[in-house]
């Protein structure tokens, strides 16, 4: 990526990323690329000085991204992930695991063919959204974080 000081026929700076100088020729030609204060499609680069630095200043920010900790969640962020392990852990308490076999289990309870109970499980996107189509009341479980891992 190419970061570009961009300036307007009136003078506004701004700035853009670009894939390429090609990209960035290519789209200010087409007029894809305007100025954010007054709209005008005529830009061009502006001057830029090169990030140049010297040997000091690269082992003074290796050493400080050694040193740097890790950020903490906010607050709010941390009390929500919990509520969402707390719901999360009392479905799977008391609910009946289907595992991918969840649509056709929920249609059958919807349609009264058999008891109601808590179950919970997998569906693709297309299963949910036709469950959702047929008025079959569903939530989809919270992912935690490490889950993803």
């Amino acid at each position: 990526m190419i970061h570009y000081t961009l300036v307007c026929e009136a003078e506004h700076t701004f700035e853009g990323w670009f894939r390429s100088s090609a990209d960035f020729d290519a789209q200010a030609a087409k007029g894809f690329v305007a100025c954010p204060t007054c709209g005008s499609t005529s830009v061009g680069r502006g001057l830029m000085a090169p990030a140049v630095q010297s040997a000091k200043a690269k082992d003074e920010r290796e050493e400080a991204a050694k040193r740097q900790s890790v950020m903490m969640p906010d607050p709010a962020q941390k009390m929500m992930l919990e509520a969402m392990r707390e719901i999360r852990k009392k479905v799977t308490e008391n609910a009946t695991y289907v595992g991918e076999r969840f649509a056709e289990e929920a249609r059958k309870m919807h349609h009264g063919e058999i008891e109601h109970q808590g179950i919970y499980g997998e569906a693709t996107s297309e299963e949910a959204a036709a469950l959702t189509e047929e008025g079959v009341e569903f939530q989809p479980l919270p992912v935690l974080p490490e889950e993803r891992n």
